[in-house]
């Protein structure tokens, strides 16, 4: 689907804000209500929209000690690689995974209370999956830019 420029600047609104009403919206852009609203419709069906969600403050819910950690599995197989996605999906810390090319196959993204929280994933989750050849963890000091946006130029 071909994005036009009120598109775009419809995404840009909706990503800053997507619980304002259709009326504000279409103040913004200078559209009927029913003209936004069908916009809307057709870019949650062409699945560009995908969910509306709330975004938690980390600090409020004890989860604001955030890890970012690197495996390198024992072997590349299809197997092995299928088996570690498939377990790495059921741990609720693992909030993002990214498997890589270069010296390190996978990036996780962990939240987690604190330090000794930490340790106890490592121990008892992390290191417990299969075929975890090296782990290389660093700890955020202080998140600089966290957006959720996708810059739509």
């Amino acid at each position: 689907m071909k994005l036009d420029t009120l598109d775009i600047r419809l995404l840009n609104l909706l990503q800053t804000d997507c619980k304002k009403t259709t009326k504000a919206y279409a103040n913004s852009l200078g559209l009927s209500n029913t003209a936004v609203y069908e916009r809307i419709k057709r870019l949650e069906r062409s699945g560009i929209i995908k969910n509306y969600v709330a975004l938690v403050a980390k600090h409020e819910v004890n989860k604001n000690f955030t890890v970012f950690c690197h495996i390198k599995l024992i072997q590349h197989t299809k197997e092995n690689i299928r088996q570690f996605e498939r377990e790495v999906l059921k741990l609720e810390e693992v909030v993002e995974c990214y498997h890589l090319s270069g010296d390190y196959d996978y990036l996780l993204k962990i939240h987690v209370s604190d330090m000794e929280a930490y340790r106890n994933f490592m121990v008892t989750k992390l290191t417990a999956l299969q075929h975890i050849g090296n782990t290389q963890s660093s700890f955020t000091i202080k998140e600089v830019k966290h957006t959720t946006a996708i810059p739509l130029i």
